[in-house]
């Protein structure tokens, strides 16, 4: 399952996040009782990770939207260099969903636009789709758009063959805008979703 735009877009956002809220997700099957994953900001030791990832769901992730290519992962250490310092240089951010053992459960990122505004890309493992891991990380992404990062509007665009990724942004909050190009979604068409974010009330502490 995927949404948005691709999941790595080689831009990124400001330095400071290590671990962040725990995901209590259901079980993927007769053999798992239940994890416990991790939405963590894009660090240099998740390449391997985020690697085995990509290539584990190629085929999948190519059902809903272009195929990376070979190239993309015959230079994915570069690629994963090239990431973490855009992100390092503030301009979009990148999360991976990180499972108890070290995997990479998914992808979710955000791509600033400006005025307070960015675009929201993610995929999630075939193996973890339909057990509501992409919704319940779309939601605290969202949270941390607005906490962390200072957002005030998220935009996402799914294909109109997409349902999966539709059905998320709506029950993450998200609400359709209007119609996306096929350049937008690597070749197919499809709609904007949007969602605004409230204003963050931060605490001052007791007194």
């Amino acid at each position: 399952m995927l949404g948005g735009q691709p999941a790595e877009r080689l831009d990124p956002f400001p330095e400071h996040l290590g671990r962040v809220q725990m995901l209590s997700l259901p079980p993927v099957d007769q053999d798992t009782v239940g994890w416990v994953s991790e939405l963590q900001r894009l660090r240099a030791d998740h390449d391997a990770a985020v690697l085995a990832f990509e290539l584990a769901n190629r085929a999948y992730f190519a059902a809903s939207i272009s195929d990376r290519g070979d190239a993309f992962f015959e230079q994915f250490a570069e690629r994963h260099s090239a990431m973490l310092a855009q992100q390092d240089a503030g301009t979009d951010t990148y999360y991976v969903l990180v499972a108890e053992d070290g995997s990479i459960l998914g992808r979710f990122n955000l791509f600033l636009v400006g005025g307070g505004t960015a675009n929201v890309g993610y995929r999630v493992a075939q193996h973890a789709a339909g057990r509501g891991v992409a919704t319940a990380a779309v939601r605290e992404l969202c949270r941390l758009a607005a906490v962390d990062h200072g957002l005030r509007t998220l935009r996402a665009a799914a294909s109109h063959d997409n349902a999966a990724s539709r059905k998320v942004l709506t029950r993450a909050g998200f609400a359709p805008v209007g119609p996306a190009a096929p350049a937008d979604l690597g070749g197919k068409p499809g709609t904007w979703f949007q969602l605004g974010l409230g204003p963050v009330i931060r605490s001052t502490g007791a007194g």
